[in-house]
């Protein structure tokens, strides 16, 4: 690597795992949450995805100011009110103004993932952003198993308020990167019609368009079956504290990582389209695993096949839309498929809560089966497969 390369890639980390605080560390202390304020199981799926909503609007918006403004003048004030939003979740005195303030912190989390990618694009060739990208979701995996346990551990011992306090930290990489990242615009951007065009163009491309569908559905799954509904399956079903619950949800970021470090390895001997095939079908299994089964042990295999098809499934996707992104609308493209992301993640959780209200956790998992099954379909049957 270039000194440059070495000096922001800690800053690139730094906002992934900023990106992904909100709700790797609420999921464990969710029943507690609840408990506290008097509401029941199927407000899980609200408290989720109202951090989510923002961002189907948001996340857009930011990558075509990206794009026009430079990556420091979008970024540092993301980071900054996804800090500041943070304090206030901790502190809520009533859970109206837990989800105002979670509805707030949506938006500055909006641009985090995307501009997270988006500068790889910028800091490494293309022939190395695979294996970035890899790198980077193999470091979100790993904060993704150590985040829930963190999280858990705080709930049991000290309360849930502390075990989100870590939200704020947003404030400080939003001081760290306006120190370390280049101030300057685009000498000449385009136009605003033309950064759409551009970006419509990109979305015509049926590859660019089923990694939108497919993030989507992932993204609806990830948190609605597996962030939302699985603590309370835990709780109710195996009786499990916010310290096992947050080891247990934690669990398949161990698999996951083993996939996303290696992603790279593992395209030189499988096509991309044909990893996002096997990904969904081992969703498939992982699912009925965990919604179907009576034995803890037998959920524990779910969830680590589970982990093992994210970590291909997620980082995957994301390379090949910005693969398939003109350079000069790089950041817009990103930043629609998080939109995309965000839609899945607010629309998720929601149904999610539904079912869980209706026919409680078992159902609701079994749901995450469904979905995977159309998301094997997507990839089967859409021009995604033919993806080298």
């Amino acid at each position: 690597m270039t000194a440059e390369q070495r000096r922001l890639l800690p800053l690139i980390f730094a906002v992934t795992l900023t990106s992904i605080m909100g709700n790797s560390l609420l999921s464990p202390a969710i029943p507690d949450i609840l408990s506290t304020f008097g509401r029941p199981q199927s407000a899980a799926g609200l408290l989720v995805a109202v951090t989510a909503l923002p961002g189907i609007v948001v996340a857009p918006v930011v990558g075509v100011l990206a794009d026009r403004m430079g990556r420091r003048n979008v970024l540092v004030p993301c980071l900054a009110v996804f800090g500041a939003a943070g304090v206030l979740v901790a502190i809520a005195p009533t859970f109206h103004l837990l989800l105002l303030a979670r509805f707030a912190m949506g938006f500055g989390a909006a641009g985090l993932v995307n501009l997270a990618i988006v500068l790889i694009g910028d800091t490494f060739p293309a022939d190395q952003q695979t294996y970035w990208i890899g790198k980077n979701a193999g470091v979100l995996t790993t904060a993704l198993a150590t985040f829930p346990i963190l999280s858990g551990f705080l709930t049991d011992t000290v309360g849930w308020r502390w075990a989100l306090a870590p939200c704020g930290l947003g404030l400080v990489t939003a001081a760290v990167a306006w120190f370390m990242l280049d101030a300057g615009r685009p000498e000449s951007p385009d136009s605003v019609r033309t950064q759409l065009g551009g970006v419509g163009e990109a979305l015509r491309n049926p590859t660019v368009l089923g990694t939108l569908v497919g993030g989507g559905l992932a993204f609806a799954v990830l948190f609605g079956v597996f962030l939302a509904v699985l603590p309370n399956h835990l709780e109710g079903e195996f009786g499990l504290s916010a310290g096992w619950r947050g080891l247990v949800i934690g669990l398949p970021a161990v698999t996951s990582s083993l996939s996303a470090f290696n992603l790279s390895r593992i395209r030189r001997r499988a096509p991309t389209g044909t990893l996002l095939i096997a990904s969904a079908a081992t969703w498939v299994v992982a699912f009925a695993l965990i919604g179907l089964t009576s034995a803890l042990s037998v959920l524990i295999v779910g969830t680590l096949l589970y982990g093992l098809a994210e970590g291909a499934m997620i980082p995957s996707l994301q390379s090949t839309a910005l693969a398939n992104a003109p350079t000069e609308h790089r950041a817009a493209v990103m930043a629609t498929w998080t939109g995309f992301a965000r839609l899945g993640q607010t629309t998720g959780p929601l149904a999610a809560g539904l079912v869980l209200g209706a026919a409680g956790t078992t159902w609701a998992l079994m749901a995450g089966t469904v979905a995977a099954a159309v998301l094997l379909a997507i990839f089967s049957f859409s021009p995604i497969r033919n993806t080298e």
